[in-house]
């Protein structure tokens, strides 16, 4: 349910803004139309009236002139002209004006305040206006309203050597008027009709478009709605082939990621659960071992021999010692596993840490009648890594390869390089690892089905641990291995030229 509500909320959101921005275009639409009208409405004005003052003063200057005897203005002519044009048209203004532009005479301007109206008018408009012979669409002064520009009519005259023009605006004051009380009115009725026509439609249209577009969104959610319900195998289906396509594939990621933590939590609590239980076997074993040899010591304490109890207290020292190693490996493995152990790198001699540790492995090998050898390269380059840790490394693959390693049989530490990489590998002619084993062997507490044959105990954590080790290197551990045919483990550490 609140997923659904969550797609109605979404599609009534896009249809909302989606409205709100048919009407404003409706309104721009509207303004724009309105402009354009207007300017053509006053172009096709302008062209039409265009000879309006040159027919003024071919008719009316032929029998009368425009200035009195004294130089005055003959006023009793400009009032028929101006009764004459207003006849015809109301917002018609006619203006006298002198060769430079200055205004000499108008009916509609009051000449007791010169200050008042436009004392003149720019030429250029005027000379543009004559030279296109009134084809040019162009605006000219307005001396009843400074600052603003209208269409008008202009022709110059000569009479009686007295030279100007006749400037007739074509759109006077009364017919600004008139226009705006209408401009208002058309555009209320024109712009309200047009607006609910356009949301009606467009919101007829819009909803099936939004709709149609916001349907992979709806499967998307029902999709999320599912997965979080438990379907952890809702997955959208084709989801390159959809419109929102980087959400659908990264929808499917995610849940492929989630599902595959989810799979290694329950991999995790697994094996927490079996390290549980073989940890707690493998301390039992030495607790029980020393907890019976001391209690043996107190109970015969009387009648015991100095050398059973040597011998006692040999085997209990014994088994703490091995329980004291694997309370160091499990705290070991668990830093490692935490990130709290950071390797400290540098460059060393690995050729020195090997014969360190071929030292301290041959009178083993030696007493287990095991013949252990020492293969490397000649002139083998530094390695950049932490030294003590590649050391616990070789250390853990060697402890293992003896352990599983039968008397008269062999063990091999060999080193080479490339140009890069240094090589290290431990080779044994031991009981080997049955092939279903060789996936799980680094796994901790995992041992190889056919180790249980073997009398060693103890073993799962040092395999464990150099993997780990080898990992915050950069590195990884490969093994190679048959039964009754030995194992090869092999790790590389990049070299300082």
């Amino acid at each position: 349910m609140k997923n659904r509500a969550l797609s109605v909320r979404l599609i009534r959101k896009i249809m909302i803004a989606f409205l709100l921005l048919i009407l404003l275009v409706g309104v721009g639409y509207v303004s724009i139309t309105f402009y354009f009208t207007n300017k053509y409405f006053a172009e096709t004005s302008q062209k039409l009236n265009a000879e309006l003052a040159n027919h003024l003063i071919e008719e009316k200057f032929q029998q009368a002139t425009p200035f009195l005897e004294d130089g005055s203005v003959n006023k009793p002519l400009f009032g028929d002209i101006m009764h004459d044009m207003m006849a015809v048209n109301r917002g018609i203004e006619v203006y006298l004006l002198d060769a430079k532009g200055s205004i000499q005479y108008s009916v509609v301007l009051d000449h007791s305040d010169a200050d008042k109206p436009a004392s003149r008018i720019d030429l250029a408009p005027v000379n543009g206006f004559i030279t296109s012979e009134g084809n040019d669409y162009i605006l000219g002064d307005d001396p009843r309203n400074p600052g603003k520009k209208k269409i008008f009519s202009a022709a110059p005259f000569n009479v009686q050597g007295q030279e100007g023009f006749i400037y007739i605006i074509l759109a006077g004051k009364e017919f600004e008027e008139v226009t705006q009380s209408l401009l208002g009115s058309y555009f209320l009725r024109l712009g309200l009709g047009a607006s609910i026509a356009t949301v009606l439609f467009a919101g007829l249209i819009g909803l099936l478009v939004i709709w149609s577009l916001t349907k992979n969104l709806r499967e998307i959610i029902e999709t999320v709605r599912r997965f979080k319900e438990g379907d952890l195998n809702a997955r959208i289906e084709n989801p390159k082939s959809k419109d929102l396509s980087v959400l659908t594939e990264t929808y499917n990621n995610m849940a492929n990621t989630i599902v595959s933590n989810i799979d290694e939590l329950k991999s995790v609590e697994a094996l927490r659960r079996e390290l549980i239980a073989n940890v707690s076997h493998d301390l039992r074993t030495p607790l029980a071992i020393t907890q019976g040899y001391i209690e043996t010591l107190q109970i015969k304490k009387e009648t015991l021999s100095e050398e059973e109890r040597d011998q006692y207290i040999s085997v209990i020292a014994k088994s703490v010692d091995k329980l004291s190693g694997l309370i160091d490996q499990l705290f070991e493995y668990s830093k490692l596993e935490a990130h709290q152990i950071e390797p400290q790198k540098e460059a060393f001699s690995i050729v020195d840490l090997a014969y360190d540790v071929f030292e301290k492995y041959e009178s083993i090998a030696l007493n287990r009648n095991i013949d252990l050898k020492l293969d490397i390269e000649e002139k083998l380059p530094l390695v950049f890594a932490d030294i003590s840790l590649v050391e616990r490394v070789i250390q853990n693959l060697m402890d293992n390869a003896l352990k599983f390693t039968p008397e008269g049989g062999k063990v091999g530490l060999k080193m080479h390089s490339d140009k890069k990489q240094v090589f290290v590998s431990i080779h044994d002619t031991g009981i080997g690892i049955a092939e279903q084993d060789l996936s799980q062997i680094f796994e901790r507490y995992k041992k190889a089905s056919n180790t249980a044959k073997s009398s060693n105990e103890g073993a799962g954590l040092g395999l464990a641990i150099a993997k780990k080790i080898m990992e915050i290197h950069d590195s990884t551990i490969r093994v190679l291995s048959r039964p009754d045919e030995g194992t090869t483990f092999q790790f590389f550490l990049p070299s300082v030229i």
